[in-house]
C-alpha cells in the first residue's frame, strides 16, 4: 500500500487513503459482489468510500479510517464466501455493522454447522453470532428462553432444532404451542370449534414445520400423534415426556400460565420458550409470564436465557430500521417521562 496522498484544494486535515483487498479465487469475489455489484455499492455507501477493480483485488479509496473499516468488512465477506456461506443483502448489512463496531473478527466464530435441511434442500444454520449463541444454549440446556424482536429467527431456529432432534430419535414427539391471545381481535365470530378458532394463531408454527418436513410428512406425523400443534390451554394437567416442546409468543402468557407450562416438563424432554417483550398483547394490568420467568429463572442451573437484538434480524433490512426506530422512540418517551418526574419532584 502506498503512502496516503493529499488531494489538491482540500483542507490540510483531510487525507486520502487507499488499500487493496486481494482475493484468491474469482468465484469467491463474484459471490461477494452480488448482482450488478450491489453488495460492493452497499459497502461504499456505508463507509463513504470508492471501490474499483484491479488485477487480483479491489482497491478502496477514501478517508483513512473509513478505508480501514471498509477493507475489514470486505475481507470478512471474502472469508465467509470461502467457507461456502451465502452472501446476501442481509449478510452484508450484518458484516457492515460488525465492522463498524470493530467486532468483525468475531465472525470467525460462526461455525456454519447445519442444524437441519428443509424439504427443498435449503440448509438451516446460524447467520449471526446471536443466533449461534441461541443454538448453543438449546444444545446445552434443558430449558431455553429466547427473547428478541421479530425477524431474529427465534421460532424458526427452535423448530429446526426440534425437527433435528426428532429425526435423530432423541425425542419421540414434537409439541408446539402458543397462547391464544386476542391481539385486538375476537375469536368468537370465527366458525368451528376451539382448534379451528386458534389455528390462525398457530400458523407460523405450521409454516415452519411444512418447510422442514413437507406437507405430506407433517400430516402423517400429526395423525400418528408424534407432532402436536395446540394452544397453550391444552397443556394443562399433562406431563410431557420424551418430547421437544416449543412455547411461542410467550410474552403473551400470564405468570400463572408460564408456571403451568414449565411444570409440564417430563423425563427426556427439552423446552424452548420464545417471545418478544416489546409486543405484549396482555391487558396493561397483567404481568407477562416471559418477563417474570426471565427474572425468576436467571440463576437456575440447566436453564439458558438468550437475548437477541436488532443486529440478529435476518429478514429484510428494513425490519432492522423499523425496530431501531421504535427503540429510539421508546427511549425518547422514557427520557421525557423521567424529566417530567424530576420536574414534578422539584415543583412539589
Amino acid at each position: 500500500m502506498r503512502e496516503p496522498e493529499r488531494k489538491k484544494g482540500e483542507d490540510e486535515e483531510t487525507v486520502e487513503s487507499q488499500r487493496v483487498v486481494t482475493f484468491e479465487r474469482m468465484e469467491e469475489l463474484s459471490h461477494v459482489l452480488g448482482s450488478v455489484d450491489e453488495n460492493l455499492q452497499a459497502i461504499e455507501r456505508a463507509f463513504d468510500v470508492r471501490m474499483t477493480f484491479r488485477e487480483g483485488g479491489v482497491k478502496i479509496m477514501g478517508e483513512a479510517e473509513a478505508v480501514d473499516v471498509a477493507a475489514r468488512a470486505l475481507t470478512s465477506l471474502m472469508q465467509l464466501a470461502a467457507r461456502g456461506e451465502v452472501i446476501d443483502r442481509t449478510r452484508v448489512g450484518y458484516v457492515i455493522e460488525m465492522a463498524r463496531a470493530g467486532e468483525e473478527e468475531k465472525l470467525k466464530a460462526l461455525d456454519g454447522d447445519v442444524v437441519c435441511v428443509t424439504v427443498k434442500g435449503k440448509p438451516i444454520k446460524a447467520k449471526t453470532l446471536g443466533q449461534q449463541k441461541y443454538l448453543e444454549a438449546i444444545r446445552k440446556n434443558t430449558i431455553v428462553l429466547g427473547i428478541g424482536p421479530a425477524g431474529t429467527g427465534k421460532t424458526y431456529l427452535a423448530v429446526a432444532m426440534a425437527v433435528a432432534a426428532f429425526r435423530e430419535h432423541k425425542v419421540s414427539r414434537l409439541i408446539l404451542t402458543r397462547p391464544a391471545i386476542e391481539a385486538g381481535e375476537k375469536l368468537g365470530f370465527l366458525p368451528g370449534d376451539l382448534q379451528s378458532k386458534v389455528d390462525p394463531y398457530l400458523r407460523p408454527l405450521y409454516d415452519a414445520l411444512f418447510d422442514m418436513l413437507g406437507g405430506e410428512s407433517f400430516q402423517k406425523h400429526m395423525e400418528r400423534g408424534s407432532i402436536e400443534v395446540a394452544p397453550l390451554a391444552y397443556m394443562r394437567g399433562r406431563t410431557l415426556d420424551d418430547s421437544f416442546i416449543i412455547l411461542d409468543e410467550a410474552q403473551n402468557t400470564t405468570v400463572e400460565q408460564m408456571k403451568m407450562f414449565l411444570t409440564r416438563l417430563g423425563n427426556g424432554s427439552k423446552a424452548v420458550i420464545t417471545g418478544d417483550v416489546t409486543q405484549i398483547d396482555l391487558p396493561r394490568t397483567t404481568k407477562s409470564g416471559l418477563i417474570d420467568a426471565s427474572r425468576v429463572l436467571k440463576d437456575v442451573e440447566d436453564i439458558g436465557i438468550v437475548t437477541l437484538t436488532q443486529r440478529d434480524v435476518v429478514r429484510h433490512q428494513l425490519v432492522q430500521r423499523i425496530i431501531a426506530a421504535y427503540e429510539k422512540a421508546q427511549e425518547k418517551r422514557q427520557l421525557q417521562f423521567k424529566r417530567r418526574g424530576q420536574r414534578d419532584g422539584r415543583n412539589g
